[in-house]
């Protein structure tokens, strides 16, 4: 039995977001008491409901793993806004709840009248946070667009890569991974807010500026010299050796950085001091990365010899900088994060288990709990009807017959 108080066990939110980052906003903050509404529809269903892989391979709308790690805790409710009565029952969501989090343009806000100023005339305290692509104004903001969109608008292919080939996208939505905590952050800010003031806000998070803030070094070498950071695969603009080499196995390798003389050195004892490191072309940084592809396949012979594993620990017992190139399989047994308790698995009633990972902190005083499993699509429309939005049970039954809950 917990003997503490949920932080935010009291703040009720509607998620009317979808596709990773209003969803992990929403996420967040449910992992420290925030109950969380879905909203949701059969016929515009959340897009990662369609999202690869499917439990087994088999494609439905319930047994996608990627929905799951972006909608544990939630409840779902499923509404057909299209239908003339559709529109308020979602408004009277938004009166139950403390926040709303939307993804879209202003145009389709504006369509579905669904915009701050539309939600402020059921519910003045309300917090809003709208993300989206670039932003609800400006010459862009009516431009849709997934994490890809953003990360290449943010110019991160351009640095992204080997010199000798062509920009590429870093793997996956790289921007969705960390945009999420800016909205989480304004958000909590906004509750402070609130809490002295009794108003509500609106915010607006681009996700476009937020994935420019990740590329603060290039910003300050243009401003301060007028220079472009240039694509350079693993290595570093004044270190070497500075990369990631082949090790025993397959596609195994160890990341490996020296930033000092003093590291050198060590570095060229744990190799056993071979006659190539006494070479005048090694003596120094500076000569280093002048020969640095000689270097890196001389390292690479002692490299490929040896476990990840095993150069890893060789070079921190050396006060070396190093690392394995860790895949899934590698995370999900580390121990570190097995000792904090990083991965957890839920049971569910699609996919049977899926793993989560919890926040990465720990608060001394309260803990991130996970109270249920990602819902089912409408799964919990009666119960938030009735019990949350207090609908009687004819009024809901009637409503379900003329299919409002689709």
């Amino acid at each position: 039995m917990k003997d503490y108080t949920s932080p935010l066990q009291n703040i009720k939110i509607a998620d009317l977001s979808w596709s990773v980052v209003g969803p992990d906003i929403a996420l967040y903050l449910s992992y420290y008491g925030a109950e969380v509404v879905k909203l949701e529809s059969l016929h515009t269903p959340e897009v990662t409901r369609r999202s690869s892989p499917f439990k087994n391979g088999v494609s439905t709308l319930d047994r996608s793993l990627v929905f799951p790690i972006h909608n544990t805790n939630k409840y779902s409710l499923s509404i057909n806004l299209k239908h003339p009565k559709g529109r308020a029952i979602a408004l009277r969501l938004v009166s139950w709840a403390d926040i709303v989090i939307q993804s879209t343009t202003s145009k389709t806000l504006e369509k579905l009248k669904l915009t701050y100023a539309d939600l402020r005339e059921v519910n003045e305290r309300l917090i809003v946070l709208v993300t989206s692509n670039q932003g609800q104004t400006g010459p862009y903001s009516s431009h849709p667009g997934y994490g890809d969109a953003v990360v290449a608008l943010a110019g991160f292919p351009e640095v992204t890569g080997w010199p000798d080939r062509a920009p590429s996208l870093p793997p996956g939505a790289y921007s969705d991974s960390f945009t999420p905590w800016f909205g989480t952050l304004a958000v909590l800010a906004a509750l402070e807010y609130r809490n002295r003031t009794g108003k509500g806000q609106f915010i607006d998070l681009a996700q476009l500026e937020v994935a420019a803030n990740m590329l603060t070094p290039a910003f300050l070498a243009y401003s301060a010299n007028d220079s472009q950071i240039i694509r350079r695969g693993n290595r570093s603009q004044t270190d070497a050796p500075h990369g990631v080499y082949r090790c025993i196995g397959d596609d195994r390798w160890c990341a490996i950085a020296i930033t000092s003389e003093e590291e050198w050195r060590n570095f060229i004892k744990v190799l056993g001091e071979p006659d190539w490191a006494r070479a005048h072309k090694f003596s120094s940084m500076a000569q280093r990365k002048r020969n640095e592809d000689e270097l890196d396949k001389l390292i690479e012979t002692w490299t490929s010899k040896h476990t990840a594993e095993e150069v890893m620990t060789k070079l921190q017992a050396n006060q070396i900088k190093a690392g394995i190139v860790q895949n899934v399989s590698d995370l999900h047994r580390d121990p570190q994060l097995m000792h904090r308790g990083h991965f957890q698995t839920i049971s569910h009633p699609e996919v049977d288990k899926y793993t989560i990972e919890l926040p990465p902190y720990r608060l001394s005083k309260n803990h991130a709990e996970l109270r249920r499993p990602a819902p089912l699509l409408g799964g919990n429309t009666e119960y938030v009807c009735c019990n949350l939005l207090k609908m009687s049970g004819e009024e809901f039954a009637q409503l379900y017959s003329e299919g409002v809950f689709e």
